[in-house]
């Protein structure tokens, strides 16, 4: 693994994720209270024995390069050339922003040459799954292949315009590539299942080069992995697929593309079960993040009628249940639950404070707000809209940071949803990686 480089994309808008993506990119938005959504990437990179990591960025990228830089510089030790970098765009090639999956290593050559990697790992850095990329490298190695495709069998129905669908040989050769279809082609004797692509590549270093050069002068190109490089490659190079070997150790392999908010919910509310999907506490395959110095979760009160507590619930550090009832949700640091509120099957960012008698219903809660006394979340939709709040197509209330925004609780007293003050001395330490 010292020969290899990887390269992980993390620039995409996410604009299907709004408005938890208006201030932040995709691969920054938190994931499950204590984790960021590129946490999970980066820890299959340190699990596997990967010591070189790029993060290309482009969108909205300050609190996900603060992340990276409190986070995960740690693990690395520059003296032994071991680094994660994170890489805006340098514009050394083009005075443009990156235009695909392609254009964005293209324009990042420069730098990945200087590493003289003899392989590159394209990894995406919006994705949910726990995989060993040593394996897929030496599937790679020992194919003598120029491009290593990582597979996932999926549902037909489910990849129509959404998944790159191959079609494979009976030795992992790919045969046939398409982006995205209408049609997707399924397994062969299996009508409901096809073979879609996980966006995680290895290339022969050299190959790689030589490709994305091709393809930055090619007509009409989109610039893209999957809609411009393998298929034009398929033909005339070794491209073999690399079944996706899941470290999760579940009955069924586990990789979510949160994309969507209702995916994003349906995600993390896996989380609550009593035996969730996703293996968090797997000490052989350790999920790794920023945790900041905050004591531990406190629940107070014990009355009949003003009682703290929470059930089948994620409570991260820092936070407190102040005679509030919490059931189903995931609350991330330094949250605060006041006495007689209810926070049912939600998810609450770090530094989010719920008021008394508040009532809170299937709902995603932005980092810092405060929600006043008595005010209901997820309980009419239409009101929820009416304020200016997110409903998904599942019913799904959406709560963005806010700053100032006036609302009117049931009573008509005006009151405003704003951001929770941190705590003193804590704002220059944890910024916005929390």
């Amino acid at each position: 693994m010292k020969d290899v480089l990887a390269v992980v994309l993390a620039g995409g808008k996410g604009a299907r994720l709004e408005p938890l993506t208006r201030d932040r990119a995709k691969p920054a938005v938190p994931f499950g209270g204590a984790y960021r959504i590129i946490d999970f990437t980066m820890s299959n990179c340190l699990n596997s024995g990967i010591r070189r990591i790029l993060v290309l960025t482009q969108y909205k990228a300050a609190s996900l390069a603060r992340h990276i830089h409190v986070g995960w510089q740690n693990y690395f030790c520059r003296e032994l050339g071991e680094f994660v970098d994170v890489v805006p765009p340098q514009q050394r090639i083009d005075e443009h922003w990156y235009r695909g999956t392609a254009d964005a290593v293209y324009q990042n050559i420069y730098t990945m040459e200087k590493e003289q990697p003899e392989y590159t790992v394209i990894l995406a850095g919006d994705h949910i799954y726990k995989m060993n990329y040593r394996k897929m490298v030496k599937h790679h190695i020992a194919n003598k292949a120029d491009l290593t495709i990582g597979v996932l069998a999926v549902p037909v129905q489910e990849a129509k315009n959404r998944f790159g669908v191959m079609e494979i040989g009976t030795d992992n050769r790919v045969v046939g590539f398409e982006e995205k279809p209408e049609d997707p082609k399924p397994v062969p004797g299996d009508s409901h299942f096809c073979y879609a692509s996980m966006g995680i590549y290895v290339f022969t270093t050299r190959f790689l080069f030589e490709q994305l050069c091709q393809d930055a002068t090619r007509p009409g190109s989109t610039h893209d992995f999957g809609g411009d490089v393998i298929p034009s490659t398929i033909h005339t190079h070794r491209i073999f697929a690399h079944p996706f070997l899941d470290e999760n150790r579940k009955d069924s392999a586990y990789w979510r593309d949160v994309g969507t908010l209702d995916a994003y919910y349906e995600a993390n509310m896996d989380l609550i079960a009593v035996d969730p999907l996703l293996n968090m506490y797997d000490d052989q395959w350790p999920l790794r993040t920023f945790q900041p110095n905050l004591p531990p979760p406190k629940f107070v009160f014990a009355a009949d009628d003003r009682r703290g507590y929470a059930m089948d619930s994620i409570v991260c550090p820092g936070s407190i249940v102040s005679g509030g009832q919490v059931r189903r949700s995931i609350l991330g640091p330094k949250t605060r639950v006041n006495s007689f509120a209810q926070v049912d099957q939600s998810i609450l960012f770090g530094g989010v404070d719920i008021g008394r008698h508040a009532k809170i219903r299937r709902a995603i809660i932005d980092k810092g707000v405060r929600i006043p006394a008595g005010f209901q979340v997820g309980y009419d939709h239409d009101v929820d809209q009416q304020r200016g709040f997110t409903v998904t197509d599942r019913g799904v209330t959406v709560i963005a940071k806010t700053d100032g925004i006036e609302h009117v609780l049931p009573d008509g007293e005006q009151t405003e949803i704003q951001e929770t003050p941190y705590l003193p001395g804590m704002a220059d330490i944890i910024g916005d990686s929390y």
